[in-house]
């Protein structure tokens, strides 16, 4: 879909009740649009996200390569699939490797084969992922886990477009696209030398930034009605549906695990709501509209609260919050918070709390 049927289609769309929702009358605001976009599975119709799928329809026929970047669970692989479908290569192979998930010690020959006899174990030649999508798409999820001595290899693929096999002397062409996704700051990366700048340039010619799910939460219905008709059938429970109230909680939570945390939400109250409908009671207790970790304050209980207690538990969440919505990064947490990097890191030390990328 071009970026003109994207303006055409959402002038004349019009709101509609999803069929996931129980009640016959729409929430102002809340309720998905008739057609909800989508490519490769990437759906919605909030203006950050129609920039993406504008930007993605103008990159798609060059060669150019692209750095999808986002929090966890926003979608980055399915952004990649969607550039590539939308491009010349759509006939050809879509291969995603995960950088972080592979051993380094088998990471090379994954991405690159390796000839028989190259190392212990290696008792036939394999022909190694590029050589499998030729003529397609390379999808690496995770690069900026890539260990420094692949990211020289991999450079030296998008220089000279040629790659060798572990154990083989000779060079063969590489006819791939290689769209890289990150959910770390590469730029920070660099300056801590755990990334290679030229490597960065090379990956960084087109960005593409997926949104958090908190940045379109009007979206939210739509995806429910998506999930609800996917996960209902697959788990044989069809024909559910969901009260306004919870609903409300939905749009009110502030998803740190964005799209994938949402989609695990609706598949567990499908799963265990005892009832056709599913009622705020139903969602996970951190959801529930009655529930204070998403809320600034708290009603007090009539038999009185430890204040020093509920003040730490609601510092924790914050900065769990921050912590989990930049990726681990303490520069950038702190900056949400307010705080300076070594105040924030005293406050994990004291309390215990561990953090992912230093």
């Amino acid at each position: 879909m071009s970026a003109v049927e994207f303006d055409q289609e959402r002038e004349s769309a019009g709101t509609s009740v999803g069929s996931a929702y129980a009640d016959s009358e729409p929430l102002s605001g809340t309720r998905a649009l008739a057609k909800p976009r989508s490519m490769a599975g990437v759906i919605g119709n909030a203006d950050v996200l129609v920039d993406l799928f504008r930007m993605i329809d103008r990159v798609a026929d060059t060669t150019c390569t692209v750095l999808v970047t986002g929090e966890s669970g926003t979608g980055k692989e399915l952004v990649a699939k969607a550039v590539h479908e939308a491009s010349p290569r759509a006939s050809r192979p879509f291969v995603a490797v995960n950088c972080g998930a592979i051993p380094e010690a088998l990471l090379e020959s994954e991405l690159f084969g390796h000839v028989r006899g190259a190392f212990t174990g290696a008792h036939a030649t394999k022909v190694g992922r590029i050589g499998v999508c030729q003529g397609g798409t390379l999808f690496l999820d995770e690069v900026g886990e890539l260990p420094l001595s692949l990211q020289v290899k991999l450079l030296r693929l998008l220089q000279s477009h040629e790659f060798s096999p572990v154990g083989d002397s000779k060079t063969y062409k590489a006819d791939v696209r290689i769209v890289a996704a990150t959910n770390v700051d590469l730029e920070e990366a660099v300056a801590s030398g755990r990334f290679r700048e030229d490597l960065f340039y090379r990956l960084n010619v087109i960005h593409l930034q997926v949104p958090a799910l908190r940045d379109r939460r009007e979206d939210i219905p739509a995806l429910v009605d998506y999930f609800f008709e996917s996960a209902g059938k697959r788990l044989g429970r069809p024909g559910m549906a969901l009260s306004s109230d919870a609903l409300r909680a939905l749009l009110e939570w502030n998803w740190p695990g964005n799209v994938r945390e949402l989609e695990n939400t609706i598949e567990r109250a499908l799963l265990l709501a005892p009832a056709s409908i599913i009622e705020v009671r139903d969602l996970p207790t951190k959801i529930r509209g009655l529930g204070t970790e998403n809320r600034p304050g708290a009603a007090l209980p009539d038999g009185g609260v430890d204040l020093r207690n509920a003040v730490e538990q609601f510092e924790n969440n914050l900065i769990r919050q921050a912590l989990e919505r930049t990726a681990w990064n303490k520069n950038q947490a702190a900056r949400l918070l307010g705080l300076n990097r070594t105040t924030l890191v005293e406050m994990l030390k004291r309390k215990r709390m561990g953090a992912k990328v230093a």
